[in-house]
């Protein structure tokens, strides 16, 4: 028997989404890393199983996420707008809230197709992140190789923003692994790395927890925004250039971060999921 799915992205972020909300089909971690697989699966950065809210929640919908190694993710912004979309699209709504581990996502469809989610505040303390002892959270005593010095913030997720004059100029693939499982991050830690290009423009690329090297990170957009703002590197409001594609973002006064992005499809597809490891 057949379960459908769908391929979205957001700015090249990837992921393959799941409904659950007519009924559980036994999406396992161990399903999830194998349909996430890129050579013997579907692949994407995120998997992403919509579910309903549970009970008493303001939420429209409900949003698991897991990593491609099967573990749970709190945040993930691109995927946020690809469900929200979905959930417009059925409901003709403009207005909506998205749910996951980390919280209440409010979202809202803009005239152009793109998509504005409130992230939630950011959480600045050393044990919000979390780091494994307490530590300035705007100077870690972290460095690998040429880069060092970075930032850190959750954004319902783990995240590290190093500032460097040319993202371009880095060998992520060699520096992204061990600084995701630095001793200072229990739960290991997304890595941005980031170039300041104007007081409202960012060079981003982001090594994502689980998942390595991505075209975008929503979350890790925000993260990026907090951490160049608290730095004075720019102000509260910025384009983040990704490698998939553009974003823009707003870090308001009373520190939630809103992000505004593209939703797209790339096809729909179906599975048969008593193949799979359960």
């Amino acid at each position: 028997m057949l379960t459908p799915f769908r391929k979205m992205h957001g700015a090249g972020n990837d992921f393959v989404v799941f409904d659950e909300r007519p009924g559980t089909l036994g999406l396992s971690p161990a399903r999830a890393a194998a349909i996430a697989h890129r050579r013997t699966g579907v692949g994407c950065d995120q998997f992403i199983v919509m579910e309903p809210p549970p009970q008493g929640s303001n939420a429209d919908v409900f949003m698991r996420i897991r990593n491609p190694d099967g573990t749970e993710a709190g945040a993930c912004g691109n995927a946020t707008r690809c469900v929200a979309h979905l959930y417009a699209a059925e409901t003709g709504r403009r207005d909506l809230v998205v749910q996951t581990i980390s919280g209440l996502l409010p979202a809202r469809m803009l005239d152009d197709g793109r998509v504005t989610v409130d992230m939630g505040p950011a959480r600045l303390g050393w044990r919000d992140i979390p780091l494994s002892r307490e530590t300035d959270t705007l100077h870690l005593p972290l460095a690998e190789g040429p880069v060092a010095d970075p930032a850190a913030v959750s954004m319902g997720n783990p995240h590290a923003t190093f500032f460097v004059p040319d993202v371009e100029a880095l060998d992520l693939d060699r520096i992204g692994p061990p600084l995701e499982h630095a001793s200072i991050f229990p739960e290991r830690a997304n890595i941005g790395f980031a170039t300041i290009l104007a007081s409202d423009r960012i060079r981003l690329r982001v090594w994502e927890r689980g998942a390595g090297l991505t075209l975008a990170c929503g979350s890790g957009a925000c993260a990026t925004l907090v951490n160049a703002a608290r730095r004075g590197l720019t102000g509260r409001h910025a384009t983040i250039l990704a490698d998939g594609g553009q974003l823009e973002l707003e870090w308001r006064d009373d520190g939630h971060v809103l992000m505004t992005g593209p939703v797209a499809t790339a096809f729909l597809g179906s599975i048969d999921l008593a193949t799979l490891p359960t």
